[in-house]
């Protein structure tokens, strides 16, 4: 496959996407050799998710393939969510991937549900944040709690409203200092020529 054609142009819309996006995933599968020395993501971590699996057999062997085939299932997989983001992200005339854009891309299909609990759905998105116009989308969680990420920040901002009796020093608070610790990763897509 060639890195140097994207897989979403802009403007491009869903369904034209997904034609050629699985269109191009079985040419290459049909016509490229895999580097099996060099694979995209850690064989390791594979085999150590699929060992969790209860279904695998008691002995926990897997199959030499069986893991390079993972590996590019999570590939494809990973290509799909990002492309059907950008299709969000482009609509609304940005460049950079965020938490909401990929929540609104999972929410446009059924096929995503297992994911639920992963990320959040449409309803609990918030639009451009609250008292922030540099902020390009964010989700609600439990308890109150708006993470609002700017452009190019990679770190999320958090707004809490506390309990009453709940102070600084409590577990929760911890817990919110983690989250808001936590780098939020974005992607920024460049147009080929």
């Amino acid at each position: 496959m060639s890195p140097t054609i994207p897989y979403v142009q802009p403007g491009e819309p869903l369904n034209e996407f997904l034609r050629s996006f699985w269109q191009r995933q079985v040419d290459a599968a049909e016509q490229e050799t895999p580097d099996y020395r060099h694979p995209p993501l850690p064989l390791a971590r594979i085999k150590k998710v699929m060992k969790s699996d209860p279904d695998v057999k008691v002995t926990r062997m897997i199959a030499a393939d069986a893991p390079i085939l993972f590996c590019k299932a999570c590939e494809i997989f990973i290509s799909e969510i990002t492309a059907r983001a950008f299709i969000i992200a482009d609509s609304n005339k940005r460049r950079t991937l965020s938490r909401a854009d990929i929540a609104k891309a999972l929410a446009k299909s059924d096929q995503f549900d297992f994911l639920i609990d992963i990320v959040p759905r449409e309803e609990g998105l918030t639009g451009l944040g609250h008292n922030n116009t540099n902020a390009i989308g964010g989700a609600a969680g439990a308890g109150g709690n708006t993470l609002v990420a700017g452009p190019g920040q990679g770190t999320a901002h958090q707004e809490l409203e506390q309990p009453p009796g709940e102070g600084p020093g409590s577990m929760s608070s911890t817990a919110v200092l983690d989250q808001v610790n936590t780098p939020t990763p974005t992607f920024t897509f460049l147009p080929c020529n």
